[in-house]
């Protein structure tokens, strides 16, 4: 578990299953990750990333607002996979309710997750991705300090030739010496 001075950063209970099918089912949400996602395929989410934080000990925590307890999204840390410009490397990512948005929690939160991979993690960098459109992304990637890698921005594979989100730019941050 992590904590920030507004949000706690932990692993999925049973009872997150609703806010998070909210989270995921919002078409604003989905409009920058290929789609909403209806219940059934938000539980296999919360299943498949919790399963990640329980292996390794890290994942995409769900993001608990201290001030009024609620889930408002998913902040954290996952192992690239081999099909990405960097395999094995330990991604950053967040995904935040639309209500959420806007106040500071992702930075505030991935900022929190960022560290905890320097402090507990054997890596030299901590890399981001996100659809080139997608430029508040791309804006809390650089209020974290990292910096756009050109020669790694990629067509992502797992989207369709056509699909408008297909090109992503590619960040990355340097453990601090």
């Amino acid at each position: 578990m992590i904590e920030t001075e507004r949000l706690i950063l932990r692993p999925y209970r049973e009872d997150d299953r609703p806010a998070f099918a909210a989270l995921n089912g919002h078409p604003e949400v989905g409009d920058w990750l290929g789609g909403a996602l209806d219940p059934a395929a938000s539980d296999t989410l919360m299943d498949r990333v919790g399963g990640q934080i329980a292996e390794r000990g890290f994942g995409f925590w769900g993001a608990e607002r201290r001030a009024d307890g609620r889930l408002v999204g998913m902040i954290g840390l996952l192992v690239m996979g081999d099909d990405l410009p960097a395999p094995g490397a330990i991604e950053l990512g967040w995904r935040l309710h639309p209500d959420a948005q806007g106040s500071g929690l992702a930075t505030e939160g991935a900022l929190a997750a960022r560290d905890w991979a320097f402090t507990n993690l054997d890596v030299a960098e901590v890399v981001a991705i996100t659809a080139h459109a997608n430029v508040r992304s791309q804006a809390v990637m650089r209020k974290l300090g990292m910096t756009p890698d050109p020669a790694r921005d990629f067509d992502h594979p797992r989207l369709a030739q056509d699909h408008p989100l297909r090109r992503h730019v590619f960040f990355t941050v340097q453990r601090p010496s």
